[in-house]
């Protein structure tokens, strides 16, 4: 019995753990390596770094929402819409396309105008979520750090997330990104190496950041994978030995060339030594 579900195999099984192979026998209290099996048939993308993946990760950190299966932006800029589009079509491969769409204004009191952005794609949603520490929240989400792997896919982060909740200044050569996720501004102040000291009491806070600050020597490049990390670990809580007394039971061994490992109900296997 594991986290997910029951499934039940001979207790000579060998079953993937971070240790090894360990027989199901024995397995009680370990974690096994685990993938949702219904997952492994969609569609992988091939994502390509570069100022198109930064700008498509800032403004759908600012602006997008990203579903089970799904990421979408709805704004009011036509031109913001058109640029994300590009984006995520460049940086993922998939289509995009505006459509022309009508929501409430809670201030206005009335339906506005507006652009939707949205493609329809469950890997592209587990690897957003997969940059963003697990949740996409705007409230809760991380600071994206597979941006850092070069400076020009970091400076398409900060035009994209400025584009969405930021305004370039008219009196300095900067801009100022504004978000009530505040440890997510922590960090990205680090990065810029910018003072930041939240506003307490108030609905967002503001990150103030100069064109200049790549000249301050704060920015290092870091190597994050692109990719979707498709198995995680699950915990096996019980190990159960079902006794039979009037059925017989047949089991079957066989060999698997070259690849010994397969998956039971998604958890990592391989054929018994």
């Amino acid at each position: 019995m594991t986290d997910h579900l029951t499934f039940t195999v001979a207790p000579d099984q060998l079953l993937g753990t971070p240790d090894g192979w360990v027989h199901a026998r024995d397995a009680e209290g370990t974690v096994l390596a685990w993938t949702p099996a219904r997952k492994l048939c969609r569609v992988r993308l091939t994502i390509e770094p570069g100022r198109d993946l930064g700008y498509f990760l800032g403004a759908t950190c600012s602006d997008g929402t990203v579903g089970r299966n799904y990421v979408s932006l709805v704004v009011n800029d036509e031109h913001f819409a058109a640029r994300y589009a590009a984006s995520l079509t460049a940086a993922t491969g998939l289509p995009a396309r505006l459509e022309a769409v009508t929501r409430p204004s809670g201030y206005l009191r009335r339906d506005v105008p507006g652009f939707r952005v949205r493609v329809v794609s469950s890997y592209l949603a587990d690897l957003l979520r997969q940059y963003l520490g697990g949740d996409a929240h705007h409230l809760r989400q991380r600071f994206p750090r597979v941006v850092l792997r070069d400076l020009e896919t970091f400076e398409g982060f900060l035009d994209g997330y400025g584009d969405g909740d930021g305004y370039r200044s008219t009196s300095w050569s900067g801009r100022l990104l504004v978000s009530a996720n505040v440890p997510f501004l922590t960090e990205l102040a680090r990065v810029v190496g910018a003072r930041f000291t939240p506003r307490p009491g108030r609905p967002a806070s503001q990150l103030v950041v100069a064109d200049s600050w790549s000249t301050r020597g704060t920015f290092q490049p870091e190597r994050h994978p692109l990719q979707l990390r498709e198995t995680a670990w699950v915990q096996v809580h019980e190990v159960r030995r079902r006794e039979t007394t009037n059925k017989p039971y047949t089991l079957y061994t066989y060999r698997l060339h070259p690849h010994p490992g397969f998956l039971v109900n998604g958890h990592l296997a391989r054929e018994p030594w």
